[in-house]
């Protein structure tokens, strides 16, 4: 008993804690609820908990707020643990108290005391059945709790809460059927007490359910939704009710009459224009425009005289345009022109709005190419502008008039609306735009070209956007590939090319470079080729040829994310080069071009999926990579690059393509690279790799790129150990493959000789990976075992007593494989000497892993 008790105090204290906790510890809320969930566990674990109501009700206490803690971290089934052992306490003290003799009033309320604890548990299990996805529990604590409210109607409002807030939940999730239940369980359970649950609230879960039943099948349950929302304007009327019950009606087969009835109703009730508008907007959404129309028409006339009329009108004027009713939009129209011209101007966000309309309206016209019908829509608009309200709008106005005009061939009117734009906003893009358009008809070209140059500065300065109705929006460098299109249309060659010469340096779009770069190409090298051979034209071509060498190798190096198209700049950039002379800057500029060419395709070649296509890809980089030794050849001559590690690298892509396109004069290839005096370890690992990456199969090559490499290794004076061992490790694993049983790439004894050497650096330094070192052990091993199964013991002691030299100098390992490599050494041994060959060979081999 004693035990107990101090497990209680223990208990108690920890709670307590728990409570307190702060200052220097710090403990997140987290962890405070699982020091109560502890402090709970281990006063459940004393009988004395149990023994008096005190205890009990502690207990209850407890789990109920430990539940509560668990369930708002979102721990369901912690929280549910909690609940439900809740609740078995609330059973226990239930009968308790029925047990005891007391006062029949004091036994009232400790009963209700009871209940009311019992009501917040149900509702937090249907809390957390909800988070769970539980709908069948929590309906049933829920009603539970319904049942309840007769003893406890203090708790009704919470319920209608609790309700509300589940409804509002499933039905976010798409749990309509869910939804629908607990919303009406919440209007029920409100009605039960009015004086806690405001009308407003009742018409409120009312709405959410008739919404609810609209979003589940407007169809299935378009009566529910409408006797939803009905019950809802009784309760509280207001225009939220309204609006949405007119949504319902529309949703069904609701008559124009019927719907006049519903909008008469609302002019009834005096409900304010914005709200009248909206709903006159709505019948218009729906394709009532009849009913909505002729609301409308009554809006007009009612508020004609109110501060709104401008609204009124403006939204009629849009809906008489929707409705093709031009003529008397027209009319409208020119009543607010007259209004404005006495004084009765509309608001500046009125007057947006009717610009709006007419711009809309404009460009509606002008997309079905009735050029003259859309300048009379601007026409309308530019009424409305007096001279101290000329800004950026208007200049856009001015822009999309002068397009009307030049489509409908009226050249001085065109001239005279893109003066007034750029007189307004000359650095717009829009503007140099329509200027260089109409000096290109004009046949103007030293105009059109300081438009162009204009626009291009434009555009340097800054990304500007418009809406104008030919731009191509987002891309203000479009502007430039449709001036050099239209340039090219009408004979204006000089100021083509430098419109596209802008594109290319401009545009972000690799494709639209390479296309304006090709475009260019084609129109300055007839006149290239065209030259005459005199010092002066010979001189402008390689000009022009150096402008588009480095043009193109800019372009290829911002391009590096698209390898391909890079490509595609590097070998414009070489071709170009060949049109200048061949000194020692070109020449190293079209090595360059072609080395980087032939990198991508041989990635290409690597990736390719087809046979085909890989071909395709390597033969293509085989004929660049060897016109670059060309080159690479012809610069050595000047002694300058006998060690350029660009040699190293063509070296290594030609070796790859040749194996991969299993070239015969592959061998050939190689007689020279191994009497190559310069080359690095590094160089040989690489052809050892790529010699044996499929689809290229050269074992023999690669060991003996390893065998030159580890050599090189030998002659350093200061060896870097790790990669001494990879190398190693690389050369004896291709010498003797694992599981090898008849086929060696070289003598045994030559193996020997390479363990050896790595025993001996492993004895003379401490660096040496154990890893690798385990491997060596396991391979040497495992080698002796082989001898083993081919009767050859005299190499079998000798290999497996190598690999127990090797254990010598294993450290963190040792321990692990001492006892068992010596066990079966020992065993080993024995066989020997009775000569049991396969009773040991069926168990002797290892990994690294046994």
């Amino acid at each position: 008993m004693f035990l107990f008790d101090q497990i209680e105090e223990m208990a108690v204290n920890l709670w307590n804690w728990a409570l307190t906790i702060g200052g220097g510890w710090h403990v997140n809320e987290e962890r405070k609820i699982k020091l109560h969930y502890v402090a709970c566990k281990l006063l459940s674990m004393c009988e004395a908990s149990f023994a008096s109501e005190q205890g009990i009700q502690r207990l209850i206490m407890m789990n109920i707020r430990i539940g509560r803690e668990w369930l708002d971290v979102g721990n369901f089934l912690i929280a549910d643990e909690c609940f439900q052992a809740a609740v078995a306490s609330l059973e226990q003290l239930y009968i308790k108290l029925i047990q005891r003799s007391s006062p029949e009033a004091d036994l009232i309320m400790e009963k209700i005391t009871v209940e009311r604890d019992h009501f917040r548990v149900l509702s937090y299990q249907a809390e957390s059945a909800v988070a769970q996805g539980d709908f069948q529990r929590a309906s049933m604590c829920v009603l539970q709790c319904k049942d309840m409210l007769m003893r406890l109607p203090q708790m009704t409002s919470s319920l209608h809460h609790l309700c509300y807030n589940f409804g509002v939940g499933t039905q976010k999730n798409n749990k309509y059927e869910e939804s629908s239940f607990w919303l009406s369980q919440s209007y029920d359970i409100g009605k039960m007490d009015k004086k806690s649950t405001r009308p407003e609230m009742l018409a409120k879960v009312l709405r959410l359910l008739a919404t609810n039943y609209l979003d589940w099948d407007n169809t299935k349950y378009y009566d529910k939704a409408l006797n939803a929302v009905n019950l809802a304007n009784k309760e509280h009327l207001n225009s939220t009710g309204l609006f949405l019950k007119m949504k319902i009606l529309l949703k069904g087969e609701t008559s124009n009459e019927e719907l006049l009835e519903a909008v008469m109703e609302i002019l009834h009730l005096d409900m304010p224009l914005d709200f009248c508008l909206n709903i006159a907007k709505l019948l218009m959404d729906h394709e009532r425009e009849s009913v909505g129309f002729h609301f409308l028409t009554i809006i007009h006339e009612r508020f004609k005289s109110s501060e709104n009329t401008g609204k009124v009108l403006l939204l009629y004027i849009d809906m008489l345009l929707q409705r093709k009713e031009e003529l008397l939009a027209k009319e409208k129209i020119e009543e607010i022109i007259l209004a404005h011209q006495t004084g009765r101007q509309l608001t500046a966000e009125l007057m947006n709005w009717l610009h709006n309309i007419l711009w809309r309206k404009a460009t509606s016209s002008f997309e079905v190419q009735n050029y003259a019908d859309a300048l009379q829509w601007y026409y309308y608009s530019l009424r409305f502008y007096s001279p101290d309200e000329m800004d950026l709008d208007f200049a856009k106005l001015q822009r999309n008039m002068a397009c009307c005009y030049l489509n409908l061939q009226q050249l001085d009117k065109a001239k005279e609306a893109v003066a007034e734009a750029e007189r307004h906003d000359p650095r717009n893009v829009f503007t140099q735009f329509y200027i260089f358009k109409i000096a290109v008809i004009e046949g103007n070209s030293e105009r059109a070209l300081q438009a162009i140059i204009t626009l291009e500065n434009v555009l340097t300065d800054e990304e500007s956007e418009d809406n104008d109705l030919v731009a191509e929006r987002g891309s203000p460098t479009m502007l430039l590939s449709l001036a050099a299109q239209f340039a090219l249309e009408n004979g204006q060659q000089i100021v083509a090319e430098k419109a596209l010469e802008y594109l290319a340096q401009h545009s972000e779009d690799q494709e639209q470079v390479l296309t304006a770069i090709k475009c260019l190409l084609r129109v300055v090298l007839p006149k290239i080729a065209e030259m005459p051979e005199s010092e002066d034209n010979l001189e402008s071509r390689v000009n022009e040829a150096q402008w588009f060498r480095k043009i193109a190798w800019n372009l290829a190096v911002q391009c590096d994310k698209d390898p391909v198209i890079m490509r595609e700049f590097f070998i414009l950039s070489y071709k170009m080069s060949q049109f200048c002379p061949s000194d020692q800057v070109i020449l190293i500029a079209r090595k360059t071009c072609l080395l980087m060419a032939a990198a991508v395709d041989l990635e290409q070649g690597r990736k390719a999926s087809t046979a085909f296509e890989q071909t395709m890809f390597l033969s293509r980089a085989l004929e660049e990579i060897q016109t670059c030794n060309d080159i690479q050849n012809f610069l050595k001559q000047t002694g300058t690059f006998s060690n350029d590690s660009c040699e190293k690298l063509l070296l290594l892509y030609e070796f790859e393509v040749r194996a991969k396109l299993n070239d015969p004069l592959l061998e050939s290839f190689l007689e020279s690279v191994w009497e190559l005096p310069h080359l690095e370890t590094k160089t040989f690992e690489t052809i050892a790799i790529i010699a044996m990456e499929k689809p290229a199969h050269y074992p023999f090559i690669a060991l003996k790129a390893l065998k030159k490499a580890l050599l090189l290794y030998k002659k350093e004076e200061s060896i870097d150990v790790s990669q001494y061992s990879k190398c190693m490790h690389n050369l004896i694993n291709l010498s003797v493959p694992d599981g090898a049983s008849n086929v060696e790439l070289c003598p045994l004894e030559e193996v020997w000789g390479y363990f050896e050497d790595a025993l001996s650096h492993i004895s003379h330094t401490k660096d040496y990976p154990e890893m690798e070192i385990l491997w060596l052990m396991v391979k040497s091993w495992n080698t002796g075992i082989l001898m083993f199964s081919r009767s050859k013991y005299v190499s079998t002691e000798k290999w497996c007593g190598l690999a127990l030299r090797f254990l010598d100098h294993l450290t963190s390992f040792k321990e692990s494989y001492e006892t068992q490599m010596n066990m079966l050494y020992s065993q080993l041994v024995e066989a020997l000497s009775n000569n049991k060959g396969p009773v040991f060979h069926e168990h002797g081999y290892w990994s690294k892993s046994d």
